[in-house]
């Protein structure tokens, strides 16, 4: 007898639906899986037929075919277990139910136990859109499940319960995602911009970073605090919307780190790789790529700590995410994109001794050294960073100052105004622009308006410090966003020339 059944798989980032065709014959025993399996499909043979055992099922002895359609397309991964399992019970007629919008995804344990796999959400996602309504997971998938809309999800245990709520002798629950209740329980974390002393300058230059969505670069000697001020950077960012958790939390499942149990990433994220490192763990890779560093923070924050110390190699890959937002790998199999929009966020010292132009200690460095140790970082690079800002030495009096310092939640606050207030000005103009980081050449000339007294500051900035066209463009939209942070609808003079001095370190050091 031939039973069709429903399951899902991955390609990159997004599920695809996969249609099980399961053929049950009283012929000559027979177990055979076709439509470009790999070694995990080919060896879940094994797995099912011990786990039907081990559950107290008797495993057909008959001649099984199962083609996993489309049967072009490489299938990986032990999510099909579960469903072949189905279907071959249904297909020597132990099942008789409907499975026309059924969708079943797990692992089996030789147990009989339904184990947990990697991207039930896109998998999920792509099941719903094409019209399947009823999603038998693993438990420990059964919230990340339920995040799509429109859906049913019964969390299975073993291979039992199904067995027996398929022929109506058990009713499985149903698992609901509550998304006030989601949004009511947005993860808190224990670190604050109020433990920061001192550094009120790179307080305000990480606050404009923030609203406009600007990648940044923090130079300055060691245990000045850049990489505490980088680590709090997540906690002013507006908290994620529903789409950005649900795109977060696709990468996350897809990498296998998202928490059991858990159903979507409720904070942004914060990653900081080693300067070790390679390229493929920053992009992603592998013979069928998983998404890297880049994607990982995608929404939220990368931080590269000593940026100097990272390999040339692996720095130039950022220079795709940062222009497009998304990266795209190309192997055998074809092209997997990931997306990739994160603010950049750098910390360096001044050169190798960490000391250069430091007011009190020396430098051990040769001026040839310091060059060559700047000259790791590339232009093309420093060109997509729109706020480079010193990091100085604190005083005592700035450390022992028992005044509290302002705490992420009001930088937040002003934080999300200058979005919002962005946020109508793009609405207006019939735009769909995530910050002003990300405006465009033609989305610049739109919105980015100055008065007279700022139009002739910006040209003789433009002539004096030999800006680019693209420099030039990095000026205004750093412009805007403090122009936004006052709610002022056109850029005035002292937004222009504070949005130099965000920028001026680049001859400095550069």
């Amino acid at each position: 007898m031939l039973k069709v059944l429903h399951s899902a798989s991955l390609f990159g980032a997004d599920g695809f639906l996969v249609t099980i065709e399961c053929s049950v014959s009283d012929k000559f025993p027979l177990f055979e899986i076709v439509g470009l399996p790999d070694n995990a499909i080919k060896e879940s043979k094994e797995r099912i037929r011990v786990a039907s055992e081990n559950s107290g099922l008797l495993f057909p002895d008959s001649e099984i075919v199962i083609n996993l359609a489309p049967a072009d397309i490489k299938k990986a991964g032990s999510a099909f277990d579960l469903a072949m399992l189905i279907g071959i019970f249904a297909g020597a007629g132990k099942i008789d139910c409907d499975f026309s919008d059924k969708c079943f995804i797990g692992e089996l344990s030789l147990s009989g136990e339904v184990k947990p796999v990697r991207g039930m959400l896109c998998m999920c996602i792509a099941a719903a859109k094409a019209g399947l309504k009823e999603f038998y997971v693993p438990v420990e998938n059964a919230a990340e499940a339920s995040a799509v809309e429109g859906i049913n999800v019964h969390p299975v245990k073993n291979v039992r319960d199904l067995y027996e709520a398929l022929n109506g002798r058990l009713e499985l629950e149903t698992v609901t995602f509550d998304k006030s209740a989601y949004f009511s329980r947005v993860a808190k974390t224990d670190i604050d911009f109020s433990d920061v002393r001192g550094q009120e300058r790179a307080k305000r230059a990480i606050e404009i970073a923030a609203a406009g969505s600007h990648n940044i670069l923090m130079i300055g000697p060691p245990g000045t605090g850049k990489s505490m001020l980088a680590k709090r950077i997540a906690t002013v960012l507006p908290e994620m919307t529903f789409k950005e958790a649900i795109e977060t939390t696709k990468i996350h499942s897809i990498s296998g780190i998202l928490p059991p149990n858990a159903s979507l990433v409720a904070a942004r994220p914060f990653r900081s790789p080693h300067h070790t490192m390679s390229a493929a763990s920053l992009a992603g890779g592998g013979s069928i790529p998983v998404p890297g560093e880049v994607s990982l923070a995608h929404n939220g924050v990368l931080f590269l700590d000593e940026l100097p110390e990272f390999n040339k190699q692996v720095t130039e890959t950022l220079r795709q995410p940062l222009e497009d937002g998304q990266i795209t790998i190309t192997r055998a199999l074809g092209k997997f994109t990931f997306q990739s929009d994160f603010m950049l966020v750098c910390a360096m010292n001044p050169c190798r001794c960490g000391y250069y132009g430091h007011p009190t200690k020396k430098c051990t460095c040769k001026a040839d050294d310091i060059k060559k140790y700047l000259s790791k970082i590339s232009g093309p690079l420093l060109d997509r960073i729109d706020i480079q800002i010193e990091v100085p030495s604190i005083s005592f009096d700035e450390i022992s100052d028992p005044t509290p310092a302002e705490s992420s939640e009001k930088i937040r606050e002003r934080v999300n105004r200058a979005r919002a207030f962005a946020r109508h000005r793009f609405e207006k103009g019939g735009k769909e622009v995530k910050a002003n980081g990300s405006l465009s050449a033609a989305d610049v000339r739109a919105f980015c308006i100055t008065d007279d007294e700022g139009r002739e500051l910006l040209k003789a900035a433009f002539t004096s410090l030999g800006l680019s066209a693209r420099g030039h463009d990095r000026l205004l939209r750093v412009a805007r966003t403090i122009a936004d942070l006052e709610e002022s609808e056109t850029i005035k003079a002292h937004h222009i020339a504070e949005a130099i001095q965000l920028r001026s370190l680049d001859r400095k050091y550069f």
